[in-house]
């Protein structure tokens, strides 16, 4: 399994990338703020997930940890496979899409591409008690091709890195001064 990939961003087309790694161009399915925030001839890395079908490989990439873990969450929902996936994904920002469906917010959900209201029903009822606690509390808004100020927190990448699941990792970081530096914010979630 490819966990993730490093290299230089070499193409955008669709919501895809090609991330060329000395020399071996790899095609990544995106959610769309991780497409707009690509830019072409700049090194990043990308989280992986790999899908093999009976007639076709897809590689479906994300720029932290905590979004591809939302993603696997989602596509073990009954109804949700990787694309429906992804496109809930490209709603928001991954922190917002979890603290979305920690919300119950289902009208959010179903605005995403393929997504009808049962699933998006769905979703809400397999993975709320999955994701964590809610950041904030009400109706969340739809990316509309406008850089959202929600960074990836690396800390809660760092958290998951280590083995913690979602929800936990955002309990443990819940009352953890975000204005601390990452290091700081990693020991005190892990003293708790």
């Amino acid at each position: 399994m490819i966990a993730h990939i490093k290299g230089i961003i070499a193409e955008k087309f669709g919501n895809s990338l090609v991330i060329d790694v000395n020399g071996v161009g790899y095609e990544l399915m995106v959610p769309v703020p991780d497409f707009e925030d690509a830019l072409l001839d700049t090194e990043s890395k990308f989280y992986t997930y790999h899908v093999v079908r009976e007639n076709a490989e897809d590689l479906y990439g994300f720029s932290s940890l905590a979004a591809k873990k939302l993603f696997e969450l989602l596509i073990s929902v009954q109804g949700v496979g990787p694309k429906a996936a992804i496109a809930i994904l490209s709603l928001a920002e991954a922190e917002e899409v979890r603290n979305a469906i920690a919300n119950a917010d289902a009208a959010f959900i179903s605005k995403a591409s393929g997504v009808g209201k049962k699933s998006a029903e769905r979703v809400i009822v397999d993975l709320r008690d999955k994701v964590g606690i809610p950041s904030h509390y009400g109706a969340t808004e739809v990316r509309k091709g406008v850089a959202m100020s929600a960074e990836p927190d690396e800390a809660l990448d760092a958290l998951i890195a280590l083995g913690f699941p979602l929800k936990e990792a955002t309990a443990a970081l819940e009352n953890v001064d975000k204005t601390l530096p990452v290091e700081e914010r990693i020991k005190m979630a892990l003293k708790k």
